[in-house]
């Protein structure tokens, strides 16, 4: 995206010529464009503390032909993403002469709220029953979603449910772990912005096998969602320059012990045998107070 074109710089280079109203506007847009790229004009307004009408004639005073046209422009920088530095500059001015961490902290509890606000208790369910099921689970994450895909794979496998984590070293690598996927296995796809053409891919090829897809994403407008059989949106702060993954790894804990519940007399039995070779080998670090 040409940054002479960007809203977000445009915001940031006229905001010394708005109004009060207008000021108001732009910081919210500049800091959570995010959220404001799902909003409603009448919804925007009232969160910023202006009419509706303001917003419409902002949006068009900025030489858009409405608020949708305006909106659509937030969304397709969703869909892009910033770059690196674009995020670093607005990294930059977020937390200038603030303490970083009370900031990032509570961007994180922000993001957990706005979750907990949005998630489909249906979908959530729906996913567990659909894991439940499956011959095969396969989870895939990209990049700094590969992290908590990661994560969500230890724990699959210790709760003896057969998964397997894919690994993106590359595009053959990919097809080659998941190119047995049928109509009885599930895949889990974690992806966020910049959204990985990799992990779209994979998507797309067990979709096309008539694998059941999860997806657990940010927004409807994620590439994933249009193959996805179910969805877990979580919010994750996307103008930050570190990826913020606090609510989908909290959506993925819920999954975790979710499944759990579900199979409690398998997995406690488990847990009994874990524990002796756990014990009998020395795994962990025996704290012997004195």
């Amino acid at each position: 995206m040409n940054k002479k074109n960007d809203i977000i710089v445009k915001l940031k280079t006229l905001r010394p010529t708005f109004s009060k109203s207008q000021k108001l506007i732009a910081d919210f847009i500049y800091e959570h464009y995010d959220q404001a790229a799902f909003m409603t004009a009448a919804k925007l307004g009232e969160k910023v503390g202006v009419s509706e009408s303001t917003i419409v004639r902002f949006a068009t005073e900025l030489g858009y032909s409405g608020y949708p046209a305006f909106q659509h422009v937030l969304r397709e920088i969703i869909k892009n993403k910033l770059t690196a530095s674009q995020r670093m500059e607005i990294t930059s001015s977020k937390f200038a002469d603030k303490d970083i961490l009370s900031t990032v902290l509570s961007s994180d509890i922000d993001k957990l709220r706005q979750t907990l606000e949005t998630v489909s208790v249906e979908d959530f369910s729906a996913c567990i029953d659909t894991i439940m099921n499956a011959h095969k689970v396969y989870v895939i994450g990209s990049r700094t979603c590969f992290s908590i895909a990661n994560f969500l794979g230890f724990y699959l496998n210790l709760i003896s449910i057969d998964s397997r984590l894919i690994t993106t070293n590359s595009a053959s690598e990919t097809f080659e772990q998941i190119f047995t996927i049928g109509p009885d296995d599930v895949i889990i796809a974690i992806s966020y912005p910049r959204y990985s053409r990799r992990t779209l891919n994979a998507v797309k090829y067990a979709h096309n096998r008539g694998s059941k897809v999860i997806a657990i994403t940010d927004s409807e407008i994620s590439p994933i969602v249009e193959y996805s059989n179910h969805k877990l949106l979580a919010r994750s702060d996307m103008s930050n320059f570190v990826d913020s993954l606090v609510a989908p790894l909290s959506i993925i804990n819920a999954l975790i012990v979710a499944l759990v519940m579900r199979n409690r007399d398998k997995v406690s039995d488990n847990f009994d045998a874990l524990e002796n070779i756990w014990e009998e080998y020395n795994v962990y670090e025996k704290h012997i107070e004195e």
